[in-house]
């Protein structure tokens, strides 16, 4: 798409336009809302001692725009979906890229000047039901469009939501081709495979999911979905959010867990791995201190979909995902918002994360060890001319005693992000 359409964002902005200044499809407008992201990113991976690269260093502009119409009138309403993005270099060389930020030629690893996409999803609704054919950007816990670059990653498909039962939220779909992070071709899905943890080159074209929310109480949220790559993976994800006053603050309970098995002809090879996370975390004016725990079993790593990260305990953390074969992990994490100070907008994390009994034969042997030390500063612009500007800077330190060739290298991370978005409509 981008080789006919240089400014995807601009092309929606003419549709967009289009619809509103027609009297016939004036209803499209109502509850219709277009919105521009701004967000610069700038990220520096050093890797610490043995490495076939010294650096992952890479400073990138991108914009995305959401165009997103209402409703026709009628028993059945249609509607229109439009995403344009684009990514712009700033900074690159040969010897740094690989931050997933930018496209780049995987023969002289030279990164592109810009690269940009356009997603257009078709949808209808009846009641409170939903039904989009297009380009989507799913956030559930075994399907999640990757929001950590750039650019985010989004699928090819068919999505249903349903809302018509009270309390509860539906979802189902069937997703048939990926675009990646940092890519404009959609792809056939693969499963995450870092580490040489299942057979190379494995994809397929038909991920199918279903399942929901269910809010019990105002207190409690239950969870559960279904979702199967054909021929490669199937899973079960169990999950329950409880909240329970506890003097004069609150308790958050999360508790998750992923049942991961091959699936048809198995052709990643054997996947065999349950995961089981709880994490608890004490609220109590701008203090939030969690402690967690996440256990795996099972001869295999965690499955989950190709150029992103799984919805695990371990979200967010910026160097590994922390779900190799028989990996234990426990979590403590610290969060203060500032507004107790009287500084609304200003939020940090302190995070430490360390993972225990990895088997990975290939590199390194069984026992193996991992732990990252995460920091957070991030700020969101009150008022005034930049209202909304929101900065956020990242600090992590990583480190394993795999062998050098293993996927997730020790290293040292930086990641600084400013993100403004207008919105038009």
């Amino acid at each position: 798409m981008s080789d006919q359409i240089k400014c995807p964002w601009l092309f929606s902005l003419g549709i967009a336009g289009a619809i509103a200044s027609n009297p016939a499809m004036a209803d499209l407008t109502d509850g219709a809302s277009v919105t521009v992201t701004a967000r610069n990113f700038y990220l520096d991976r050093d890797y610490k001692g043995e490495s076939p690269q010294s650096a992952a260093r890479e400073w990138a502009q991108g914009f995305i725009l959401r165009a997103n119409s209402g409703f026709t009138e009628g028993p059945v309403g249609f509607g229109l979906d439009l995403t344009g993005m684009i990514g712009v270099k700033l900074d690159s060389s040969p010897d740094r890229t690989g931050t997933q930020l930018l496209a780049y030629d995987p023969q002289d690893r030279e990164a592109r000047d810009e690269y940009s996409e356009m997603g257009v999803a078709l949808k209808a609704k009846v009641s409170e039901t939903k039904l989009a054919v297009g380009t989507h950007f799913p956030s559930l816990p075994v399907i999640t469009a990757s929001p950590a670059r750039l650019l985010p990653q989004s699928f090819l498909g068919a999505y249903l939501t349903s809302q018509d039962i009270s309390q509860l939220s539906l979802h189902a779909g069937r997703m048939t081709r990926i675009n990646l992070r940092d890519s404009t071709d959609n792809q056939p899905i693969a499963i995450a495979s870092p580490n040489g943890r299942f057979r190379p080159g494995a994809s397929s074209e038909r991920f199918d999911f279903i399942g929901g929310d269910y809010k019990w109480s105002d207190a409690l949220t239950l969870r559960y979905y279904h979702a199967r790559l054909e021929d490669i993976y199937e899973q079960d994800f169990a999950g329950a959010i409880h909240y329970l006053p506890l003097g004069p603050g609150k308790l958050k309970s999360d508790f998750r867990v992923f049942d991961s098995r091959d699936n048809g002809r198995a052709e990643a090879g054997n996947v065999d791995n349950l995961n089981a996370g709880l994490m608890l975390t004490y609220q109590v004016g701008g203090h939030s201190l969690g402690m967690g725990y996440m256990y795996q079993t099972g001869d295999t790593a965690m499955a989950y979909i190709a150029g992103g990260e799984p919805a695990v305990l371990s979200d967010g953390a910026m160097s590994s995902d922390f779900v190799n074969p028989k990996e234990r992990t426990a979590v403590a994490r610290y969060d203060f918002n500032f507004v107790a100070l009287g500084i609304p907008g200003l939020t940090a994390m302190a995070r430490y994360m360390r993972g225990t009994n990895i088997d990975l034969p290939k590199l390194g042997g069984s026992n193996l060890t991992e732990s990252s030390k995460d920091l957070e500063l991030a700020y969101v612009v009150q008022s005034g001319p930049a209202a909304g500007l929101a900065i956020r800077l990242r600090h992590a330190f990583y480190r394993n005693d795999h062998e050098p060739t293993a996927t997730f290298r020790s290293d040292k991370e930086t990641r600084i992000n400013l993100d403004y978005t207008l919105k038009v409509w």
